[in-house]
């Protein structure tokens, strides 16, 4: 394989590096990677017509945008991001949920809407925020690269907005890392992902979208490899260095990861795209990270699942609970595949087996794979667009996730800004079960925590209980409740119980309030103290046909807000219970946003919520035990959580960063 001093500069003022002979960029892209054969789902009918697309593409471009580009003539019908290929947020979605078209939207003032804003979750000062990427640990900072419109609160104009931290809580935003200023990415500068090569030098890979709409594969890299807040970023002047192959549309090629090593020493990296109506991955290695060769084999395709955007692929340990460097591979390893659904707006992933030989993966478990109905998620509420890293600072991987807003667009100008990111978790595989992912908090979230108070309580059926912290906008709550046996041994003895279990789901229980035998039970948080407004986090453990027990993790929004252009679903799934478990749940509230983590982390839930009357100080929390014949013991510790106090950009902060 080449040398990794090929692929990087030593400095800007160099010549690229990246171009062994000096030589401008060719503008005929077809020189910078060759191909296999194409087979299976990328039909060859396909190729000629898209082999004469891009010559004709690129016909047009002389590395530079051409004056004279044509406007395609839908812009003026529909709007940026369909016209681009992407989904966008929109007020006829919101009303369509909602069912409230014909209904006025709700008066926000000021007071409510600056409640909302974050106090220890990643945020930008102002305007819209989508995707995370390029997360990474280099020389003593970890950045973190997000897709971001400049100019307002709602999606277009993206470009990648960059933030330091030395802890993952504590950031300060930094000059805009790449912006739309090549034909290659002027509509757009998308979704990638950071490598970090073995002397330790990075390269960056990302979606553009070209001045004709087109999805294309870009390299960037630092100006100043020593700069460790990577200030400045140089893309390679040879870019695109993938165009969307024969059998691919122009739309529906995007997102690179990380690339990892192969048996043969080269670089191998996944994109996601699809043929029809079956998402698939598509799979290319190269040596210099200019040059590419396309596998005749998918990574993994499934029918039936759409678009899938934002592939992730990663190793995960059978044994250890450290994360895994992406390149980790052999016998006690199994492999992740996770893909966004553009369809579903929902990031699916499957455990599997990963083949090097010919650069394909299988999921353990054929009727829970990638994207379909009864797959696992991440998250069962509001999380998409999600990318891990390997953090080499503590041998872990740190997970990042989208989290939208569930109000309307025009509540968004109105505040000035939309989305969050979560809090970064660490994920590993369960080693108690072999058959999911747990996910939890990073560690150093527990810097925030204030003050706290412990309680013990024994909750009959039918109780809802005022917890005494004071303002329940920022908190972090730990709890483990148990069923008392004679309440189980009740149930399972008594053939006059409904087995539901099989049937139940969270979504369509009917929330909270819909009692069960044995649920269900746990905490309303920003909840005012007449309960007309509460979000409830909860178990429901019911019985099944086999008179064994099902647990559920839930979060019912439904009463969340008085707010009628919000959207206020329930979340949640089943949640893996091993015998002699107490159940347990972990809760982060942060004003508009809800994090939930069942049993370790096994099934967790985020929500966004807009309460208009449980704000401020009126903000409470409360526990209930909602179940018709079930006594509950719950003990949990709530902190109050101080705020991460992002810093803005500023010459004196970066100078302070410097000298660190």
């Amino acid at each position: 394989m080449a040398s990794s001093d090929a692929l990087l500069p030593i400095s800007a003022r160099e010549e690229d590096p990246l171009l062994s002979d000096g030589s401008r960029s060719d503008p005929n892209l077809e020189t910078h990677f060759r191909r296999r054969p194409v087979k299976g789902l990328l039909a060859v009918s396909f190729g000629l017509l898209f082999i004469a697309f891009y010559v004709a593409l690129i016909a047009t471009h002389d590395g530079s945008r051409s004056k004279d580009a044509i406007i395609d003539e839908t812009a003026t019908s529909t709007s940026r991001a369909r016209l681009a290929g992407v989904s966008e947020k929109s007020n006829d979605q919101l009303w369509k949920l909602s069912g409230d078209r014909n209904t006025a939207a709700f008066a926000w003032n000021n007071s409510m809407l600056s409640w909302q804003r974050t106090a220890f979750h990643f945020q930008p000062e102002q305007n819209w925020m989508n995707d995370p990427n390029g997360p990474l640990f280099y020389k003593g900072y970890y950045h973190f690269f997000y897709q971001y419109n400049p100019n307002a609160a709602v999606w277009g104009d993206i470009v990648w907005g960059h933030a330091v931290s030395k802890d993952l809580i504590h950031w300060v935003h930094l000059p805009l890392a790449m912006v739309a200023d090549q034909w290659y990415d002027s509509n757009g500068v998308w979704t990638g992902s950071a490598t970090i090569l073995p002397d330790g030098s990075i390269v960056m890979l990302y979606t553009g979208s070209t001045d004709k709409s087109v999805q294309v594969q870009n390299l960037a890299y630092p100006e100043d490899p020593n700069d460790p807040l990577l200030l400045k970023w140089v893309k390679f002047s040879g870019n695109p260095v993938l165009v969307p192959p024969p059998g691919i549309l122009p739309k529906d090629f995007r997102d690179p990861t990380t690339a990892w090593k192969t048996s043969e020493g080269k670089w191998r990296i996944t994109i996601g795209s699809k043929i029809n109506r079956t998402g698939i991955s598509l799979v290319y290695d190269t040596t210099d990270f200019k040059t590419y060769e396309r596998l005749d084999t998918l990574l993994h395709a499934v029918p039936n699942t759409g678009m899938w955007e934002c592939v992730d692929f990663y190793p995960v340990s059978k044994t250890d609970v450290n994360g895994l460097e992406t390149s980790v591979n052999g016998p006690d390893v199994k492999h992740i595949v996770k893909a966004s659904m553009d369809d579903t707006r929902i990031d699916h992933y499957a455990v599997g087996t990963y083949f090097d030989s010919n650069g394909t993966w299988i999921p353990d478990d054929p009727t829970i794979d990638v994207g379909i109905s009864t797959s696992l998620r991440y998250d069962y509420g509001k999380f998409y667009a999600s990318k891990t890293f390997y953090d080499q600072n503590k041998s872990r991987r740190i997970l990042w996730g989208w989290i939208s807003e569930s109000d309307s667009e025009a509540a968004d100008v109105q505040k000035g800004w939309s989305s969050l990111q979560g809090i970064p978790r660490t994920v590993v595989l369960d080693t108690k079960t072999g058959k999911n992912l747990v996910q939890w908090p990073v560690e150093e979230i527990k810097s925030l925590r204030l003050s706290s108070k412990k309680f013990d309580m024994e909750v009959s059926p039918g109780s809802m209980i005022p917890i005494d912290v004071g303002s329940a906008a920022q908190l972090d709550i730990e709890a483990e409740f148990e069923i008392k046996k004679e309440s189980i041994d009740k149930i399972l003895g008594n053939a006059s119980v409904v087995a539901e279990a099989e049937e139940f789901s969270c979504q369509n229980s009917g929330g909270s309030t819909v009692r069960g035998a044995l649920g269900p039970f746990g905490f309303s948080v920003l909840a005012d103290e007449k309960l007309s407004e509460q979000t409830p986090i909860y178990f429901y453990v019911a019985k099944g046909k086999d008179s064994k027990l099902k647990t559920f993790f839930c979060t019912d929004t439904s009463r969340s807000s008085f707010a009628n252009d919000v959207i206020k679903p329930i979340y949640g799934s089943v949640v893996p219970v091993l015998k002699g478990e107490k159940l347990t749940m972990r809760i982060l509230v942060d004003h508009s946003i809800v994090e939930g983590f069942g049993q370790g982390g096994r099934t967790c839930i985020t929500s966004r919520v807009y309460p208009t009357k449980a704000i401020y100080g009126a903000a409470k929390l409360f526990l209930f035990n909602n179940a018709i014949d079930a006594t509950v013991t719950a003990s949990f510790t709530v902190w109050q959580m101080n705020s991460a106090f992002i810093h803005p950009y500023s010459e004196d902060v970066v100078r302070a960063l410097s000298r660190n």
